[in-house]
């Protein structure tokens, strides 16, 4: 596991071929900081080169698989744009390599997902949700562009409309309901989520090697063609966000849990 073990906010375990990667960030939900944003941007090609896996579930430590980004890193980038700025190059590796990703990763979604949690989720290939998980792209309730794959990856699973309505709301909707519309594949109680994890992971494993990982590669051409489409400009769009004045209002309005008083700059 010599790979795998300058990191920092994952811990991994072994169960036969299946690797679990588990996001363990400070503080209560595993929001996404600096470092944690760092490790994203290599995990996804380091699991495709481990060796002795050929499956990997993704899931989070305690009560959140990651509820969002941290607050004092959202602070930081408003106070100085040139640290968004330099997150950029990351945050399009973060999606492209996941989807280059050829090994199947199943989400285990045992809590809260929001903003690049919840994009995150979505770019696996098959998600399994605690029922009371809630799932959600709240970017603009912090003030920003959801720039970060969200605005990708919704429609294409849940159609534009639907999509939109909660990328424009930044909405949260229970492991539930994002099984009835088709957001996830599964939602089942918390004590029955490691049972649904490990007969999909079966099911999965069942199959030839070379035959699973290659029907993925091809399934995720077009995903790939939208992310080299879409990605700079949705980045672009993300850090000219996090210089209105509405963002650093809405922050410090989530910071001092009231309601925001909105310029509408």
């Amino acid at each position: 596991m010599d790979r795998l073990s300058h990191y920092e906010r994952f811990g991994f375990t072994r169960a036969g071929r299946i690797l679990t990667a588990t996001i363990r960030a400070p503080g209560p939900v595993n929001a996404v900081d600096a470092r944690l944003h760092e490790e994203l941007a290599t995990l996804f090609t380091d699991l495709a080169r481990d060796e002795d896996s050929d499956l990997i579930v993704l899931t989070g430590e305690g009560r959140a698989f990651s509820a969002g980004g941290d607050f004092a890193w959202f602070e930081e980038q408003v106070r100085d744009p040139r640290t968004f700025r330099a997150i950029a190059p990351d945050a399009r590796r973060i999606v492209q390599t996941l989807l280059d990703c050829d090994k199947p990763i199943i989400c285990r979604l045992n809590g809260a997902a929001a903003g690049l949690g919840a994009t995150i989720a979505l770019l696996c290939d098959v998600i399994i949700a605690d029922e009371r998980a809630v799932i959600g792209d709240p970017h603009v309730k912090v003030g920003l562009v959801a720039g970060d794959g969200g605005a990708i990856i919704w429609p294409q699973l849940i159609g534009f409309a639907r999509a939109k309505e909660y990328l424009l709301t930044g909405d949260l909707l229970t492991g539930a309901e994002a099984a009835r519309i088709g957001l996830v594949n599964h939602a089942v109680p918390a004590d029955q989520l490691d049972a649904k994890v490990a007969e999909v992971a079966e099911r999965i494993l069942a199959n030839p090697r070379w035959a699973v990982r290659w029907t993925k590669v091809i399934t995720n051409q077009p995903l790939k063609a939208l992310v080299a489409q879409m990605m700079d400009s949705s980045l672009a769009h993300e850090m000219l966000s996090n210089l209105a004045a509405d963002r650093a209002e809405a922050v410090a309005a989530m910071r001092e849990k009231r309601k925001p008083r909105l310029s509408g700059e």
